[in-house]
């Protein structure tokens, strides 16, 4: 079994806040809250770590708060490589609403730009630290000041080196890693349909009836697929992902969860990652992956902290 190294280029600080119920335009206190080192990357690196895999993440930092940031990673034992930036740690923040239905609501802010210098050095620390790795996942999108080149070379660069590929990402980073044939890209159905067919969405939401938007996104991940070599998993919150790869395109159940023991859900597409991965790299076959996926993405939404799944 090999190590995993985890890229993401766009570290957060995760703020996540509890509530009976929010009334909008009011003051709303509570005095259940939390912090944590987050972010797609951050996220599948520690749930890896608490399936017992070697991960390292590989990041960049700039802004006062970047020893805060390291210093709640280093609590959560997390091994982590960065570099220099000008781009400030972001905050994002999680409400949480409801005694008996759980509301969640996500507020992101947008990264600050990076100086163009840091594309270099993280470019070079990249190729340091490839050598060592069996596995590499790329997570969610860049901060702004890399350029469009950077996802696509790094992408490049494991598929020389042999390394099992698994993308987590839209856009063009995605259209552009592409033609070198990672093994899986996993977006959700809406960064898919975002980045492949715009068409479907209005609002937005995604338009047209289910099974209109089925029959599209199954046209094109089928053709995606046989072209680039790879498998592709859409997920679809709690309701059955769509896969396919090696000739079909089909359904996988989502382990079910009771409304009342759903606490949070940020951070169930990582974690799901984290199992896939994780997984595969033990030898299991493709559907026993994703049944060890869906079993993390469950796990993790039954806990307030977000990218966890003990």
């Amino acid at each position: 079994m090999g190590a995993f190294l985890t890229v993401c280029m766009n570290p957060t600080l995760q703020k996540t806040l509890c509530f009976s119920s929010i009334v909008p335009g009011q003051v709303n206190r509570t005095d259940r809250h939390r912090l944590d080192a987050s972010g797609k990357g951050i996220n599948v690196t520690r749930v890896l770590c608490q399936l017992g895999k070697t991960a390292t993440h590989l990041t960049q930092l700039g802004g006062e708060l970047r020893p805060f940031f390291l210093a709640l990673c280093k609590k959560d034992g997390l091994e982590i490589e960065w570099v220099e930036s000008a781009g400030a740690v972001r905050f994002c923040y999680t409400l949480i609403s409801g005694d008996r239905s759980t509301e969640i609501t996500e507020l992101v802010e947008e990264g600050e730009q990076v100086d163009a210098p840091a594309e270099e050095r993280f470019l070079k620390k990249y190729k340091t630290l490839l050598p060592s790795f069996g596995t590499v996942i790329f997570s969610g999108a860049k901060a702004r000041g890399f350029s469009d080149n950077l996802v696509p070379l790094m992408v490049c660069l494991a598929r020389e080196r042999g390394a099992r590929i698994i993308l987590d990402m839209r856009g063009s980073d995605l259209v552009k890693s592409l033609p070198y044939c990672p093994d899986i890209i996993k977006p959700n159905l809406f960064e898919f349909t975002g980045t492949f067919a715009p068409e479907l969405k209005k609002l937005g939401e995604l338009s047209g009836d289910e099974e209109g938007v089925k029959d599209r996104v199954r046209e094109i991940a089928l053709e995606l697929a046989e072209r680039h070599h790879c498998r592709i998993i859409l997920s679809r919150g709690s309701r059955p992902l769509w896969y396919c790869g090696g000739g079909g395109f089909e359904e996988f159940p989502v382990k079910k969860i009771p409304a009342v023991n759903t606490v949070n859900t940020i951070g169930s597409g990582d974690a799901f990652t984290a199992g896939l991965a994780s997984a595969l790299d033990e030898g299991l076959d493709f559907r026993g992956a994703l049944e060890a996926g869906t079993r993390c993405g469950a796990a993790n939404a039954r806990l307030l902290k977000p990218g966890v799944i003990i």
